[in-house]
């Protein structure tokens, strides 16, 4: 009990000490104590209720004393307190009053305040929207004076830096949504640019490679200028015998000419000041802002491909002119100038590998099309200026960085086509001068004009050099004329190995070759056809069988020049040689055989005009005038010949006589002639007798003993088993070596022996039977 008394206070502190939702718990703890402790704890509640009335009434009696006081005071000042609210119910209705004013003026200043603040908000505002108005201001204006670049990086500062500020505004959203159609609007003006800009080089492309090509040209000179300005300032300081060697006026001139160039040589525009490549540039970035590069460069590639293809094309008539390649070379040279600029200033728009690949691809078509139309010219002048434009071409694009063996390569073959184009040209100036050649020998009338033929032709003979004025070299016209014109074309020849980038071994060949091509069939087959020619006489023949010596003597004199020329001796290995010699043999041959053929055809004339009286009783008693007038030509031809080498004179008299007594012989034992008298054998004798005295006259000296009369042999045998009609010692000695009859063979005999005399048909019968034996 005594231990439960102190809880039950503890108890009521706490209730009288905690908040109202806090003692549920601690009168919980009474209901949990003991039993009966309810019971006591409301005793104790009760006594300490009781406890703190006493204390409350206490209280109240110590201060009751005080509120009686203080109702009286409020009594007393309940009089004031109306009077104090009548005055001040007054006094608010004159303050009402007079306020009417201030709260109208007040109600004014606020309403200002508003109007102010509202202001300095769309001050603030409009401060705000400003620079985006001015941006898109000053887009606008790009796009009006088509500086697209900028306007594109107007846009990107718009959208990453103005419009996210002002970005709750409608006309935010108006310009934010009109940007991809302004893209858009530049992509397709840059396109139209490009398109402009692709179409006017492709105009201007021969303008462009024209000038490049003058440039390559020109730096070509300066070079070469400078290669001699050295090459003289070395010689300058040779001296030779204490002397110091002068300048030579060409390097005088020339150094000049060097010099006024290379003053004028920044007048010279470039390829490039031709081209405003900035419709490019300004794409190319356009396109890169957009992020959309890959689109433009496949376009442009594509486009230029479909260009080049274009540009390869040539005209049809292309191989007519120099102009026509040089436009085509122009064009050409002008679009890879423009595409090696495009490399090397922009990145990744091309490569070197695609420049490359256009190159290869552009390199088989133009030989192509070279190898084609360069079939064509029929001109060597056209052909050499071909040659001189793709070296200019090939050296252009070499200084550009592009492969151009190939095209050396294909020169060597438009050289051969030069040399043919050379042959035909030669062959024209041989024939015309062959023809216009008089074939005798070429007269001289004094010294000058001796040297004037010496200065053009090199001959030496100096027992000609002994004799006096007037006098005649042994060639004719033609011949110094030739080796002129020989000469002249190893100087065209010449023209085209130059600029070839190749030794002077090399060129030697190529001359030797192309003059051997001149020799062997150019000028050996003009030599032919004038030798055939049916105009062409004896006395020309002969003359033509002198030229050619002269001209194979010539020759070395031809190979010394191409020495000079070259600076290769002959002694060098693998240096080819002139076939002079074998060209003008086989023209001696040719004009020997046709002296041969052209005798027997005069002889066959002069047969022709026989007329025998086959049945006479008695000869006239002299020779046949046809046969005296064949052998006064025969006389005056062979004197012609003297000029000629001994082997063909004498072969030629040979021939002729050999032809001459054929020629009788088948007269005598013609088929159509039935009959013949002694009297017409007798007159036949008296010819055959007339040409063997001409046989031993010796009409061209070199022949021994008899020899010439030996070809009459046969019909002289023959003519005196007729004369002395021996016909018993014919029999007898016949088959034996060492008969008088030797060469008169029994069918002959009796060929002869028919015609002779009809009666004698005994003999003819019995000779028969000889010969059946």
């Amino acid at each position: 009990m005594a231990e439960s008394l102190p809880e039950h206070e503890r108890i009521l502190q706490e209730i009288e000490s905690t908040e109202t939702a806090c003692v549920g718990p601690t009168l919980r703890s009474v209901y949990d104590d003991q039993p009966n402790a309810h019971q006591r704890f409301m005793e104790k509640l009760d006594a300490c209720i009781r406890n703190h009335d006493r204390e409350i009434e206490k209280m109240c009696n110590f201060h009751h004393q005080g509120f009686v006081d203080a109702i009286t005071e409020l009594l007393k000042v309940r009089a004031d307190a109306e009077k104090l609210k009548v005055q001040v119910t007054d006094t608010n209705r004159r303050l009402q009053d007079a306020g009417k004013e201030v709260i109208a003026e007040t109600e004014e200043i606020i309403q200002c305040r508003l109007q102010q603040r509202n202001i300095t908000t769309v001050v603030e505002k409009l401060q705000l929207c400003l620079p985006v108005l001015e941006m898109y201001s000053k887009l606008k204006e790009q796009m009006n004076v088509k500086r697209y670049y900028s306007a594109l990086k107007t846009m990107e500062q718009l959208e990453n830096i103005y419009f996210p500020r002002v970005s709750q505004y409608r006309f935010c959203q108006i310009m934010i949504e009109n940007l991809p159609k302004l893209r858009e609007e530049i992509k397709e003006i840059s396109m139209s640019d490009l398109k402009d800009f692709l179409e006017s080089i492709r105009k201007h492309s021969d303008k462009i490679g024209e000038t490049a090509m003058k440039q390559a040209q020109q730096q070509k000179t300066f070079n070469t200028g400078l290669q001699k300005q050295n090459n003289l300032h070395y010689r300058k300081n040779v001296y030779i015998n204490n002397d110091v060697i002068p300048e030579p006026r060409n390097e005088i001139v020339s150094k000049q000419n060097f010099e006024e160039e290379e003053e004028h040589e920044d007048e010279v525009l470039t390829a490039h000041d031709l081209v405003d490549f900035s419709p490019v540039y300004r794409c190319l970035h356009i396109y890169s802002v957009l992020g959309d590069a890959e689109t433009f460069e496949n376009y442009y590639r594509k486009q230029r491909r479909k260009q080049a293809r274009l540009v390869l094309q040539p005209q049809s008539n292309m191989h007519e002119t120099v102009e026509g390649y040089r436009r085509y070379f122009s064009q050409i040279v002008g679009f890879f100038v423009v595409e090696d600029h495009i490399l090397h200033v922009t990145q990744g728009l091309i490569t070197r590998a695609y420049t490359d690949e256009l190159w290869n691809m552009a390199l088989s078509k133009i030989i192509a099309v070279l190898r084609t139309h360069s079939s064509y010219c029929t001109d060597p002048d056209l052909v050499l200026e071909l040659k001189n434009l793709i070296v200019v071409f090939a050296d252009t694009l070499q200084g550009y960085g592009f492969p151009v063996n190939r095209l050396f390569d294909l020169l060597f073959e438009i050289r051969d086509q030069y040399n043919e184009t050379l042959l035909k040209k030669w062959a024209v100036v041989f024939r015309d001068i062959l023809e216009a050649d008089n074939c005798s020998p070429i007269p001289i009338s004094n010294e000058e004009e001796y040297k004037i033929v010496i200065s053009k032709f090199p001959f030496q003979d100096p027992e000609l050099d002994k004799q006096c004025f007037p006098k005649k070299l042994p060639m004719s016209q033609s011949v110094p004329q030739i080796y002129i014109q020989v000469k002249e074309f190893i100087y065209a020849s010449l023209k085209f190995s130059e600029s070839l980038h190749r030794s002077s071994t090399e060129i030697d060949d190529m001359l030797r070759k192309s003059t051997n091509l001149l020799l062997t069939r150019t000028l050996s087959s003009c030599l032919q056809n004038l030798i055939k020619k049916p105009h062409i006489g004896l006395t020309e023949l002969v003359q033509i069988i002198i030229n050619t010596t002269h001209l194979e003597q010539a020759c070395k004199y031809l190979e010394d020049f191409i020495t000079n020329i070259t600076n290769i001796s002959q002694e060098t290995l693998h240096t080819a040689r002139l076939y002079g010699l074998s060209t003008f043999k086989d023209a001696r041959h040719a004009a020997e055989g046709e002296i041969y053929t052209k005798l027997n055809q005069k002889i066959d004339e002069f047969i022709q005009l026989a007329d025998y009286d086959w049945t006479m009783v008695e000869p006239d008693g002299r020779a046949s005038g046809y046969l005296m007038d064949l052998i006064n030509f025969l006389r005056s031809t062979f004197q012609v010949f003297t000029h000629l080498p001994g082997k063909v004179a004498q072969t030629a008299c040979m021939s002729a006589c050999q032809h001459l007594s054929t020629s009788l012989m088948q007269m005598l034992l013609d088929n159509d002639l039935k009959q013949i008298s002694m009297g017409a054998i007798q007159q036949f004798n008296l010819d055959v007798i007339q040409c063997e005295l001409f046989a031993s006259s010796e009409p061209v000296p070199g022949f021994h003993g008899e020899t010439l009369q030996l070809a009459f042999i046969d019909l002289r045998q023959l003519l005196d088993l007729f004369m002395v009609w021996d016909w018993s010692t014919y029999l007898a000695d016949y088959g034996q070596p060492g008969s008088k009859y030797l060469r008169v063979s029994p069918t002959t005999a009796l060929a002869l022996l028919e015609k002779v005399h009809r009666g004698y048909v005994y003999l003819c019968l019995f000779l028969s039977r000889f010969l059946l034996v």
